[in-house]
């Protein structure tokens, strides 16, 4: 592990990025990874634990507050796992879910195991989940034939936490259950169980199961009250969301919406009799809740589109009037309170940007003294990095849509060559405000960058993301179309010189998008991309078990027809530009038997591509040096089909 503590003290002391000698933002710059991330402050204020990764390297490593220079422990990770979350139980004692990461591009997918450590690295322990003959009782137990997760903590840390655990065996697959676990002794106390698979769970402050909630087997949206000793189901259709229960535990703080609307911030009694509205916004939904020192309150929720603001829900509480000063400190960036002391004198935050990646401070609030602990990418210089900027404009239909533009530094917005960047998911995913790789790289290189929130994105309500559903060729197409002839008729693009890029399901669209728009585009960049539909459910990790091929049903559908309709490789005798597919051969979210299908079809039509493939690459590639090759190829391919962009000497 001498390379990852290498990263670590690098990271920490902030070390800068070696001086450019062009103009030119070297390719590097974007092709590294954050090395240190998710950190999370103990309870005692004395210690930040954090996820640390270095190429295949990765581990939760806990510094002393006082010397970042060295860490205190480390638990080291396997190959491709990930510590996918942390809590901290008590000021000794973390939790961590564990996860495996296959690629860049691919968010860290929980394993359903649940590991412990002391702070000193002692102690390692396994929790939860499917191996055997781990941990102290590895002797009386075996492994766990279900999935877990964290569901919550005590109000004081107490070396406890909730469990919920989702079963796979056939018999018990529609089942949920919370389980109360001491983290030091691994003893487990089932608290809660529901015939309803999927579910998460409310615990108030005395250790009581007091709601049940979530997306079922079968993708419906329930939620469930636990009274009288049995669960009774809440009124359907509404989205409601329980997190935590308000200090006169009598009410409960949710997110709901009654009609499939954007969420909602409320506060309501547990009977749900006297619902009151805390905040909300008319387009999106709020999110990202600001809470208090212990005990526990919330006194801000974040816009989830536009440029983040706060709205408060008490400005005068001390935590409110806190945040609003250090926002001062920072302007243009957004501060995040990440979790308080439990005494309330430490703090920890973040402040990031479009521009700035972020970075992390510890602040004493008896002294409001502040402490730059690290910078999540120091390498990154935000005064050279682009601007994004969100902006509404109205789809064909007359539906009004999210479109996020980065602008390239130094000139006007005006007739600029354009890229459309289609992101992936496509479901509950959306495009934001924050710092993004792949569209900093593309403005630094003089090109305008459009993101559009199309139908099925999240942000905007259930109805907004099913508006997607069965619909990825043809109506979530049309929206990226539309966002597309919008920033032409605004004159920020040059109709001659509009290209196509995207990665997983923005791969998928990047092929889509040209064949449901012909002229509209000169050249089209897949990366990781989906091309065959009807190969989901026989090929890769989502269609790999029941719970994966009824999300395919839902959202793409079973009909063999439809699915070749809206497959690109279907219709490779469609596509009138060039194009160029990146894939990774160990791809295991989409596997590199669908960038084949798609070579092999545009071969058959005798279409003109480029193409890259690396071996050991996953969903997204992650080696730098991979990175270097991809980004310089997609420069190349960019100059060659709509020319230089307005920034690049």
């Amino acid at each position: 592990m001498r390379k990852l503590h290498v990263a670590l003290v690098a990271a920490c002391l902030c070390l800068p990025a070696a001086a450019a000698t062009a103009d030119l933002i070297p390719v590097e710059t974007f092709a590294r990874h954050a090395n240190m991330s998710m950190p999370r402050l103990s309870p005692d204020g004395k210690h930040i634990a954090l996820r640390v990764d270095d190429g295949s390297d990765h581990a939760l490593v806990v510094y002393a507050v006082d010397d970042m220079s060295h860490p205190l422990s480390m638990l080291r990770m396997p190959v491709n796992e990930v510590p996918a979350d942390m809590y901290w139980v008590s000021s000794t004692r973390l939790v961590v879910e564990k996860g495996k990461q296959f690629g860049s591009i691919d968010e860290p997918q929980r394993t359903g195991e649940i590991l412990a450590t002391d702070v000193d690295g002692r102690h390692q322990d396994y929790l939860f989940g499917y191996q055997s003959g781990y941990g102290t009782r590895s002797d009386t137990r075996q492994g766990d034939d279900g999935w877990g997760e964290v569901d919550g903590l005590p109000d004081k840390a107490n070396n406890h936490f909730y469990l919920g655990a989702h079963p796979w065996n056939d018999d018990n697959r529609d089942r949920s259950q919370i389980y109360d676990i001491d983290a030091v002794k691994n003893v487990r106390h089932l608290i809660g169980d529901i015939g309803v698979g999927q579910m998460s769970f409310l615990v108030d402050p005395d250790g009581k199961v007091g709601f049940a909630y979530g997306t079922d087997n079968n993708f419906d949206y329930v939620a469930y009250r636990f009274i009288a000793g049995r669960w009774a189901q809440l009124q359907a259709g509404k989205y409601f969301a329980p997190f935590a229960t308000a200090s006169d535990r009598q009410h409960v703080y949710a997110f709901y919406s009654a009609h499939g609307g954007p969420d909602q911030l409320i506060e309501q009694s547990l009977d749900g009799a006297d619902r009151k509205v805390l905040a909300q916004d008319d387009f999106g939904s709020v999110h990202n809740v600001q809470w208090t020192a212990p005990p526990l309150q919330p006194f801000a929720v974040i816009t989830a589109t536009g440029t983040p603001r706060a709205i408060y829900v008490d400005p005068n509480l001390p935590a409110a009037k806190l945040y609003m000063a250090i926002s001062q400190k920072f302007p243009g960036e957004f501060v995040d309170f990440i979790n308080f002391s439990e005494d309330g004198h430490e703090l920890l935050f973040s402040v990031r940007s479009d521009r700035d990646p972020g970075t992390y401070y510890l602040i004493d609030t008896e002294h409001y003294k502040v402490v730059r602990l690290f910078q999540s990418a120091p390498w990154i210089d935000p005064a050279k990095m682009a601007e994004r900027v969100p902006m509404r404009f109205k789809a064909s239909d007359g539906t009004e849509l999210e479109a996020i533009l980065t602008v390239p530094n130094g000139g006007s917005m005006n007739n600029l060559p354009m890229v459309l960047l289609p992101h992936g998911g496509p479901h509950g995913v959306s495009d934001g405000w924050f710092f993004d790789g792949d569209a900093q790289f593309l403005a630094s290189r003089g090109y305008l960058v459009l993101q559009v929130n199309y139908r099925g994105s999240g942000s905007r309500g259930s109805d907004f993301v099913q508006a997607g559903y069965l619909k990825w060729g043809t109506r979530i197409q049309q929206d990226l179309i539309d966002g597309v002839k919008w920033a032409e008729q605004q004159q920020y693009a040059d109709p001659n010189r509009v290209c196509v890029y995207g990665g997983s399901f923005g791969g998928y669209s990047a092929l889509m998008s040209v064949i449901r728009a012909p002229k509209l585009f000169k050249c089209a960049i897949g990366y990781a991309g989906v091309y065959d539909l009807a190969m989901m459910y026989k090929k890769g990790s989502i269609g790999a078990d029941t719970l994966g091929k009824n999300y395919l049903t839902a959202v793409i559908g079973k009909d063999d027809a439809a699915l070749a309709a809206n497959s690109p490789d279907k219709l490779a005798d469609q596509i009138d530009v060039p194009v160029l597919l990146i894939h990774g051969e160990a791809d295991e979210r989409v596997p590199f038997a669908q960038a084949k299908a798609m070579r092999a079809a545009l071969d058959a039509a005798h279409k003109p591509y480029e193409w890259m493939s690396k071996s050991g690459e996953g969903h997204g590639f992650y080696t730098e040096a991979n990175n270097v090759d991809r980004l310089n190829l997609m420069q190349t391919f960019l100059d060659k089909y709509i020319g230089k962009g307005t920034a690049t000497p």
